[in-house]
């Protein structure tokens, strides 16, 4: 079977690059939102529940919860809002210290002690950079745009 070529003059055409996009731009700003929200809310209650440890609920133990949320879902909105414009290591780099911190401090609610939440936090954050930086890798060109 032979196909013809197209020649250097005449433009073909192409395949769109990108998906179209269904919902507003208001509509995605109220997704990222709430799942900020509904991230540190279930962070919040992970990290109040780890500290009471089946223990009654206590007034402080509710005030560590909602502060554990409201620092959680600012830091990811802020990370979600940095990252996609750093070049590919930055940006896995930012999220694995996040993903790092988060957990860590969220272990360390369980009573363990500081070098065994130090270290399962490095192994998180290690692990979520391979991770990402792969992704990325294989995903975006070196100035961090996505591959078509």
């Amino acid at each position: 079977m032979a196909h013809a070529a197209p020649t250097s003059g005449v433009r073909t055409r192409s395949a769109p690059t990108r998906t179209p996009d269904v919902f507003s731009e208001r509509t995605h700003r109220t997704a990222e939102w709430t799942t900020a929200v509904a991230l540190g809310l279930v962070y919040g209650y992970w990290v109040a529940a780890n500290n009471r440890a089946g223990g009654p609920i206590t007034g402080w133990n509710l005030l560590l919860g909602f502060v554990s949320a409201f620092a959680f879902a600012a830091l990811w909105t802020v990370v979600h809002a940095v990252a996609p414009r750093l070049r590919r290591e930055l940006h896995a780099l930012l999220w694995a210290v996040f993903a790092g911190c988060a957990f860590g401090f969220l272990y360390s609610e369980t009573g363990a002690s500081v070098l065994r939440s130090t270290g399962w936090a490095l192994a998180v954050a290690a692990s979520t950079f391979a991770t990402l930086f792969f992704r990325f890798y294989t995903r975006e060109d070196v100035e961090g745009h996505r591959i078509h």
